[in-house]
């Protein structure tokens, strides 16, 4: 507690009780509502204060205003109010004693105190976590080596006497001594009552010699004959010993554990001089071997074929993709006829680009570089999407393999989450370590690859922490045959963080920090709570937390409050960022553990969900993700879409059982099964970091709760070496601001400044106080900084390699308190350039969104420093003809290397999508006479910035922030923000949509969807606009009411600010295609005589009920995959050489294949398991199907009966 401060004379500075009015460490936005809620001028509290330790803040309500003073300890413990400089403060030896004077008027403070605001007294209530039956009582901590715990109390004293031997001692001289006093005076001999007391204290000593007797036997024997006999002898003598004897017994292992220790290494020495004389040269330990081979994979693929390369396709267009990843080549292999192969090499530096087509999961482009610097792009498609992410690993870690740069760019992160439920763990965990089970999982392919660095995070482990990592990396040397090397290990009771590397990355590993939070009974108790680890992995920041919260299906509040201490009192990372909470003060933080957020619903439905592997809507009532969309915890991190069953509470020794209900005494106990272990993260914006997997596994039944994996691939920074040596004055990078503008959410209307924080940065540096300030809102206010006001940064490099990677952080600060009001993170990577950029991003304080800012920046770098080098996460890239691509600016390096293979493709593309296009509108439209549609609507309203939710983007630039309306953004009493509405284009004029803000909006998605290259958010609205020849034939075509081009999108459901869950490529793609439009008003304009329907109803898809209309194109994901090229939408007969020439979209889909045999509800499923070409259904099983939902033995039969009789 920060106002724990000294004193003089050993007085408290709080007197003999905390006053009613001293609020201990109470926040500043809380510190402001309860004077706001007090409402009287005069009203005041005292907290702690949040800049400085031991010092307090006096806070003060004047004209709905609150005013705060900092009190000061000096070097003598008396307290001070802070005053101007030159005025003599007064000095007190207690804060009372200080309060009391400004209970006078004229004192100097804005007005006198009058109404003190009281605390809250927090009931003492029986807030033990494991009352729900988690934990019949909380378990001890584990001994460590330098305490024992006697074997009476259950939970641990806090007298002197707290160890065993102390408190056993402490006994027999307040007791037995008096006996054996008296024997001593009948004549006795010995001291009965002493000697029980010895044995007593050393019977675990006695228990601990004989396991490392144990241990050393073997050794013993091949080294040391003389003492093995002896150890042997012992070791028999320690059964069934008692007494005097197990006393004496005792003392002879002490001796001869001392002197075995103090020669074997000698005479081990000398033995294994003598063996090398004699023997030849033996092979190398099994730890200093490298790792095994990966063996060469091979994938079945076939080419993906664009109409004007029709004419040249054979009946065979299947292609065989080799992996040799210790060669360093990629084998494509095509059979040709007479069972012959036609095959090319490509060795690694021959692979250009890998790029992932985002609307068909499975669709892969490659970049082959061809002679005379020439490229050649194939696309091929994959069974699933597994596959194809499987195959993009196994490239990356080729490349990674043989690169020539001598620091990886990219690392590959393992982490788990176990309550083990006070349970050893069984012999085996491999399936968690690999990653299988239920959930997103890794294909068998890539499963065996090792990762970089492997985090366990577990709860409820009564293992000890050296047996604990030693099993783990036993458990990883038996998978990976590498010995990983424990870089930090911390405990809290049995909660406990492991973190593993890889040898040849130990020596890249430093600052590590370790740190714990007790948040258990009244927080002191330790079985809640949690640890933590950060370190730098080369030049990038990395932490972990893991954490068991408050158990209980109704303690949301608790648990929200445990979240909020954690990330408070964690101390981790760099310790100048101690204005910035742990969210901000690593590159990337991985938060992971038994959460215990539950699922509101009655338990027989959740029971319902589950049998039928529907947990969309059970995920609607996590309270977890209820309580993020309400931004009350984990602001702005992400979680990767959830896809397996709930985690607990499962019945031991099973997975197909959960156990709900548990007698207590106070009565019948309900805990429904939830997803209580999670693992979320938050990176800087403009970072890579992308999520392969996430899931459970389903054979370790030792616990109530299933292990959970996720793996990550992240992008890691080098330890910048300039090649140039440091920046001449002319050589010299400026960053450089423009104007910054900033809304607080307070009502104080104190004077700001702004402290700026980078590693590029040789120090902080403060901006002077701001120069304008003015409010619309009592409870916000706007205050600003001109050019003058700011100053200029200097980083300590100059090259634009070494500036692209770094951030700033920024803290707005009180000129009266000194206190942070808010804090963000900006990237520096978008604001390089010889123009000012524009960014705009949210200020959170204490894991609360506390107002925004934005401003105006730019990045100045010389020219002889403009040298840089595409990154190996870079060199995977998302379609750029798609419309679902991400957005924003792109730096010079990625425009040159991937402008000609781009352009080439997105020409042939589109050209192919128009002409298509406009044959379809032709038949459409052809002959309609003209019919003018409305005005456009009402223009975008003018930006209020006033607007308290006006919270948007991540540090990204966005250069027309200040034509953004107001409805884009989330209204200040609604946690999901409207979308924006497009209007209606006039008639006869081509219209574009509206201008997409060169940043993205704050609304991201996780890094899973395939192909992100930067921590970025999904597409922008609405899609592209039709081509010019069809979009002026639309706008003529005589609707009885106009429609709009797009979907309205202000039907279209957006996530809010504080709610990321990651996913697939296909939640991600949030357009309509053009071509599915086209379609759309086909059907609906010419399919005969419908029924009357509202007229600004859409008109209705096909396989729809009427009404549905164009909701289809708002579905996210689409029902089907969106095509991608006039080739896709042909029927298989056309792609693969039948003699069929119909055009038909979509025919001989699985959809159609599926609704002829009436089975269509199944088509998802299949979907979405990668079974999406009746090509590739041809080897579908009847495990397949089961996977993909299809359950009943009778419609898996029609389906296999069917896809036989195709094959006849």
């Amino acid at each position: 507690m920060a106002g724990g401060g000294g004193s003089s004379g050993g007085v408290s500075p709080l007197g003999p009780a905390p006053p009613m009015w001293y609020h201990r460490d109470l926040s500043r936005a809380a510190a402001e509502e309860l004077l706001a809620r007090a409402g009287r001028d005069g009203s005041f509290l005292v907290r702690d204060s949040e800049s400085v330790n031991g010092a307090y803040a006096l806070c003060v309500l004047f004209q709905k205003h609150v005013h705060t003073y900092r009190i000061l300890p000096d070097d003598e413990g008396f307290l001070a109010v802070q005053t101007s400089q030159g005025v003599q403060p007064k000095r007190f030896k207690t804060l009372p004693e200080l309060v009391s004077l400004y209970l006078n008027p004229s004192q100097g403070l804005v007005t006198t105190l009058l109404f003190p605001v009281e605390r809250e007294e927090m009931a003492v209530s029986d807030d033990r976590d494991y009352s729900d039956g988690e934990d019949e009582k909380p378990p001890l901590p584990p001994r460590s080596a330098s305490t024992s715990t006697s074997p009476g109390p259950e939970t641990p004293t806090e007298s002197p006497a707290a160890n065993g031997l102390s408190t056993i001692s402490h006994d027999y001289l307040k007791g037995s001594y008096a006996l054996d006093l008296e024997a001593v005076k009948q004549g006795a001999s010995s001291l009965p009552h002493l000697n029980k007391t010895l044995v007593s204290s050393c019977k675990r000593l006695n228990g601990e010699v004989d396991k490392v007797l144990c241990g050393l036997e073997i050794l013993s024997k091949v080294f040391d004959q003389q003492s093995a006999f002896m150890v042997s002898k012992m070791i028999q003598q320690s059964v069934n010993q008692g007494g005097d004897q197990e006393l004496e017994n005792l003392v002879t292992k002490l001796a001869i554990l001392k002197d075995l220790l103090s020669s074997i290494e000698k005479k081990a020495l000398k033995a294994l001089q003598d063996m090398s004389l004699s023997s030849p040269c033996s092979p190398p330990p099994f730890s200093m071997r490298h790792s095994k081979a990966i063996p060469v994979q091979a994938f079945e693929v076939k080419l993906d074929v664009y109409l004007a390369e029709l004419t040249k396709i054979g009946k065979s267009q299947k292609y065989t993709l080799s992996v040799d990843v210790e060669g360093g080549r990629l084998v494509v292999m095509k059979k040709v006829k007479d069972n012959q192969e036609d095959w090319t090499t490509f060795t690694h530096d021959k692979i250009r680009q890998l790029i992932k087509s985002q609307r068909v999961q499975n669709k892969l482009g490659i970049v082959f570089e061809k002679e005379k610097d020439k490229s050649q792009r194939k696309d091929f498609v994959f069974a699933s999407a597994k596959k194809r992410e499987a195959f993009c690993q196994l490239l990356q870690l080729m490349k990674n393999k043989h690169s020539n740069q001598d620091e990886p760019d990219m690392i590959s992160i393992f982490i788990g989450t176990w309550n083990m439920g006070s349970v050893p763990a069984p012999k085996s965990v491999a399936s968690w370590m690999l990653c299988r089970g239920l959930g997103k999982t890794l294909d068998e392919m890539a499963v065996t690859i090792p990762h970089d660095l492997y985090v366990f995070g577990s709860q409820e482990n009564s293992v000890c922490d050296r047996e604990w990592v030693e099993s783990l990396r036993v458990a990883l040397k038996e998978q990976t045959e590498l010995d990983y090397k424990p870089i930090a290990i911390q405990t809290l009771w049995n909660i406990k963080l492991a973190v593993l590397v890889k040898p040849e990355h130990e020596n890249r590993i430093s600052h590590v920090g370790m740190s714990s939070v007790k948040t258990g009974i009244a927080n002191t108790l330790g079985n809640k709570g949690a640890v933590g680890v950060s370190f730098m992995f080369n030049g990038t920041s990395f932490g972990f937390v893991n954490c068991h919260l408050t158990s209980g299906n109704e303690k949301i509040g608790r648990r929200n409050q445990n979240y909020l201490d954690i990330l408070r009192l964690l101390s981790l990372g760099d310790k100048q960022l101690s204005s910035f909470d742990i969210s901000l003060r690593f590159t990337h933080l991985f938060w992971l553990g038994d959460l215990n957020y539950r699922l509101d619903m009655d338990i027989q439905e959740i029971l319902n969900y589950i049998n039928r592997k529907e947990f969309e809507p059970l995920l609607k009532v996590d309270q977890l993700n209820l309580e993020r969309e309400k931004n009350k915890v984990f602001l702005r991190f992400a979680e990767e879409e959830i896809s397996f069953p709930p985690t607990y509470r499962y019945e031991r020794g099973s997975r197909d059982t959960y156990v709900w209900q548990k007698q207590k005494a106070t009565g019948m106990r309900t805990n429904v099964p939830s997803w209580c272990d999670r693992i979320l993260w938050k990176s800087y914006p403009e970072t890579h970091i992308v999520c392969n997997s996430y899931g459970c596994t389903d054979d370790i039944v030792t616990s109530d709760h299933s292990p959970v994996f996720a793996t990550f691939e992240v992008g890691v920074t080098s330890q910048f070496v300039s090649k140039k040596g440091l920046p001449k004055s002319s050589e010299q990078a400026y960053i450089e601001f423009e104007c910054i503008e900033a809304i607080v959410k307070t009502a104080s209307r104190t004077k700001f400044f702004i402290e700026f924080y980078s590693t590029c940065l040789e120090e902080f540096k403060k901006s002077y106080e701001n120069d304008t300030q003015n409010s619309d809102n009592i409870n916000f206010l706007r205050v600003g900084w001109s050019n003058k006001q700011l100053t200029t940064l200097k980083p300590l490099l100059s090259e634009i390699e070494y500036l692209q990677d770094q951030h700033l952080l920024l803290t707005v600060k009180s000129v009266d308190g000194y206190e942070s009001y808010g804090e963000c993170v900006l990237a520096l990577k978008s604001m390089i350039g010889s123009t000012a950029q524009q960014f705009h991003t949210y200020l959170s304080h204490r894991g609360e969104e506390t107002g925004n800012i934005r401003g105006s920046m730019r990045v100045r770098v010389p020219s002889e420093r403009m040298g840089t080098r595409e990154r190996l996460y870079e060199w995977i890239s998302v379609d750029k003809d798609e419309t679902g691509g991400p957005r924003g600016r792109s730096s010079e390096a990625e425009r040159s290397s991937k402008e000609e293979t781009a352009a080439r493709y997105s020409e042939k593309y589109y050209l192919q999508e128009n002409v298509a296009i406009f044959l379809i509108l032709c038949f459409l439209f052809l002959g309609r006479p003209k019919q003018d549609g409305p005005d456009g609507g009402d223009s975008i309203s003018k930006n209020s910035f006033n607007n308290p939710a006006y919270y948007i983007l991540e540090g990204v630039p966005n250069q027309s922030a200040a034509a953004i309306s107001p409805e884009l953004l989330p209204s200040p009493t609604s946690s999901n923000p409207p979308a924006a509405k497009v209007n209606p284009p006039s008639a006869g004029v081509r219209t574009k949509p509206p201008a997409a803000p060169s940043g993205p909006l704050h609304l991201r998605r996780a890094g899973g969807g395939a192909g992100s290259t930067l921590n970025r958010p999904p597409p922008d609205f609405p899609p592209p606009p039709l081509p010019k020849g069809a979009l002026e034939m639309v706008t003529e075509a005589p609707f009885n009411k106009p429609r709009p081009l797009y979907p309205d999108l202000a039907e279209v459901r957006i996530p809010p600010a504080g709610f990321r869950r990651g996913g697939g490529m296909a939640l991600d793609d949030q357009s309509c295609s053009v071509l599915q439009m086209a379609k759309t008003l086909s059907e609906s304009e010419f399919s005969g005589q419908p029924p009357p329907r509202a007229p600004s109803a859409p008109p209705p898809l096909r396989g729809q009920p009427m009404g549905a209309g164009l909701d289809a194109c708002r579905t996210f994901p689409p029902r089907n995959p969106i095509t991608e090229s006039i080739a896709e939408d042909m029927p298989e007969e056309a792609l693969w050489g039948s003699s069929s020439s119909s055009l038909s979209v979509g025919e001989s889909s699985v959809g159609e294949w599926l609704q002829r045999l009436g089975l269509e509800k199944y088509e998802r499923g299949l979907l979405h398991n990668g079974w999406d070409d009746l090509e590739f259904l041809s080897d579908i099983t009847e495990e397949d199907l089961e996977e993909a939902g299809v359950l009943d033995p009778a419609h898996k039969q029609i389906l296999l009966e069917s896809l036989r009789q195709q094959q006849k």
